[in-house]
């Protein structure tokens, strides 16, 4: 944005911190940036505001817009269907128009009188990768004296890996996700992208030292870190996912995948005390009363893809999952099917008979509203 010519007040990579002691220590930083930005819309007086997700930060400066009449479209909804739903309050108060990206948002929002336009997810624009199985595997596999019978392994089912972006994350679900690819047995190679949130080196390490050390790897198998999860993806089998937007990454290529998450009992139990989907969600609990938490299945309106969290997230369950989807059963099959109905409801009616991005509709949600200012 500020290479086409935005004025750029606060760079969000300076204030971008992680951590509870690490926020502490930085507070006062943090909070002489959000003056500065509340300062900057005070005299600078702008014609709309557009806000992007981060609703900590941004219901406060919708606020401020609010006082100063500047119209606000807020860009990607918080979850407030889940949770926090309270605080739809102030999106009543404050936004002007909610550009949502999952298709029930809308009907959520329209419901309890918020404008409110579907636009449809980004990730559901972008192309296939179009790199061949064959360049990929040259290009981050097997390029190394570890692998030199590259023909072999692009021969192989490849399953992919993604434990998440943040370290806990990677901590809590990587150690049993490998424990699991280990118990799959002979037949498989295994990708796991490296987010670029994270150390390669120390995941590196966690990956081949501390976890693989301890497992008995059958014999053929290998294991390979890859830069992208995307392409990682398109060219596995199936995959194993740590609930998040990686999920919707798997949905949106059609790649057949479990959910699986761990966190601590605590959080576990406060969250199935705070969840609540409402009408517009149609998310029944299953047999133990866990409501469904997976993005895909809530857009589905149903389950499609198994979760396992928490007391369920184990290797042998995950194992049980996994391996119906590595060959042509019939599971699969109603899987692929499923996915590819649900990725359909990522995409928003077109206009006049186009496909329009949702990046163009935002641009035209605020043409509107600035044209229509006196």
């Amino acid at each position: 944005m500020e290479q086409a010519g935005q004025h750029r007040i606060i760079r969000a990579e300076d204030v971008a911190v992680m951590g509870i002691t690490e926020i502490l220590r930085h507070i006062p930083r943090i909070y002489r940036s959000y003056r500065k930005l509340v300062a900057s819309l005070k005299r600078e007086r702008p014609t709309i505001a557009v806000l992007i997700d981060f609703p900590d930060v941004n219901f406060r400066l919708a606020r401020h817009c609010r006082r100063l009449n500047i119209p606000v479209v807020w860009l990607v909804s918080p979850q407030l269907w889940a949770w926090k739903r309270s605080r739809l309050r102030w999106v009543q108060q404050r936004v002007d128009r909610m550009m949502v990206i999952f298709p029930f948002e809308a009907a959520f929002y329209r419901a309890r009188n918020v404008e409110a336009e579907f636009i449809g997810h980004p990730l559901a624009f972008l192309p296939l990768p179009t790199n061949t199985r064959t360049q990929y595997a040259a290009a981050n596999m097997f390029a190394n004296p570890e692998h030199p019978e590259t023909s072999s392994h692009i021969q192989k089912p490849w399953v992919a890996l993604l434990p998440g972006s943040r370290w806990k994350e990677v901590t809590a679900n990587l150690p049993t996700m490998l424990e699991a690819a280990a118990a799959l047995g002979p037949g498989y190679d295994f990708l796991i992208p490296v987010a670029s949130t994270l150390d390669r080196q120390k995941f590196s390490d966690l990956v081949f030292k501390d976890i693989s050390g301890h497992l008995r790897w059958p014999p053929g198998s290998s294991v390979t870190l890859v830069p992208d999860a995307r392409t990682a993806l398109h060219h596995a089998r199936a995959a194993v996912i740590a609930s998040g937007t990686a999920t919707v990454q798997a949905l949106t290529i059609g790649n057949p995948f479990i959910v699986v998450y761990r966190v601590s009992p605590l959080t576990f139990c406060l969250a199935k005390r705070l969840i609540h989907y409402p009408p517009e969600i149609p998310a029944p609990p299953d047999a133990e009363g866990h409501l469904p938490i997976a993005m895909v299945n809530l857009i589905a309106g149903r389950r499609i893809v198994p979760e396992l969290i928490n007391q369920n997230f184990t290797a042998q369950r995950v194992a049980e999952a996994l391996r119906p989807l590595l060959t042509d059963t019939p599971t699969r099959a109603t899987m692929l099917a499923d996915l590819a109905e649900a990725r359909q409801r990522l995409l928003p009616p077109p206009i006049e008979g186009h496909e329009v991005s949702p990046i163009e509709r935002v641009a035209d949600a605020v043409m509107t509203i600035v044209s229509s200012q006196p």
